[in-house]
């Protein structure tokens, strides 16, 4: 007769009825299947299952343990890759002058009112002396790259490498245009070579440089730079509910937190509040 090989299943229940017998009771290792390096993935034949998209290799990628080695290779060339990219920023920004960073959707037609207001805006404020900073690509950045081109202003632009709709436009000079490949490190220079904020209506992106400034300014992180909302209808009803809520209801925030932004309907109040804002302070930006 065949003798039956005993499955996991019944050494575990044999071993759970021995448990008063004096006998050392094996507890199942729960992670013996579970792959501990991206190595031991490849090895164990798991990277055969069915082609997946790239948005679940990023999720599925999170849940495994990196060896040592794996770590060195891909995550240390990442960081000489984020310190090449704040050098060169820190090299071709520092010597720009005061600038005003333009904020807005990339999404935004030539022929739209914010787009136009953009451009009206990025005009004048090369006329009353300053730079302009966008994120270099299309839709609003557009439109304030190409209001501060037309002025013979400086015109930066700060593109950014993504897989859909983000391509720098034709109004930038060319030795003010910088690539960045982390949205972080682009950041970084919006703020620290900028004394202003313009902010167009926009989307997700635009909502976070927005907000990564009113923070900083609060921590106090930097100086309390004019930041200017254009477009009553866009904005206002959402410093409403921060207002009641944020404010009013929950206390998380400060009532001058308030005072830190500026919201207006057009491009002549935009600059003014700019120039007023230097004004106290006696500082031109034509120097």
């Amino acid at each position: 007769m065949t003798k039956l090989r005993k499955t996991s299943k019944t050494k575990l229940h044999d071993q759970e009825l021995n448990s008063g017998s004096g006998q050392t009771i094996l507890k199942p290792d729960v992670n013996e299947n579970k792959a501990r390096s991206v190595t031991d993935l490849r090895e164990s034949g798991q990277t055969t299952a069915a082609p997946a998209s790239p948005e679940d290799k990023k999720i599925r990628q999170a849940f495994v343990d990196k060896d040592w080695n794996e770590i060195k290779i891909a995550d240390s060339w990442q960081i000489f890759k984020v310190m090449s990219e704040f050098v060169e920023g820190f090299e071709k920004l520092a010597k720009i002058g005061p600038c005003v960073s333009v904020f807005g959707s990339a999404r935004t037609k030539n022929s739209h009112k914010y787009y136009v207001m953009a451009e009206e805006i990025a005009a004048k404020l090369v006329r009353h002396g300053y730079g302009v900073i966008t994120g270099g690509g299309p839709g609003i950045m557009e439109a304030g790259n190409k209001g501060a081109h037309s002025e013979g202003g400086k015109s930066v632009g700060l593109n950014i490498h993504l897989p859909f709709e983000q391509f720098n436009n034709i109004y930038i000079d060319s030795d003010k245009l910088i690539n960045f490949d982390y949205f972080f490190v682009r950041k970084v220079m919006f703020v620290k070579y900028a004394q202003g904020f313009v902010v167009m209506p926009g989307g997700f992106g635009t909502l976070d440089e927005l907000f990564e400034a009113i923070t900083l300014i609060q921590t106090k992180k930097i100086g309390a730079f004019p930041i200017v909302l254009v477009g009553r209808s866009y904005w206002e009803g959402l410093f409403k509910w921060i207002e009641d809520v944020m404010l009013n209801v929950e206390n998380n925030i400060s009532a001058e937190d308030m005072d830190l932004i500026h919201i207006v309907d057009d491009a002549t109040e935009a600059v003014k509040v700019i120039d007023d804002f230097y004004s106290k302070y006696l500082l031109s930006p034509n120097f």
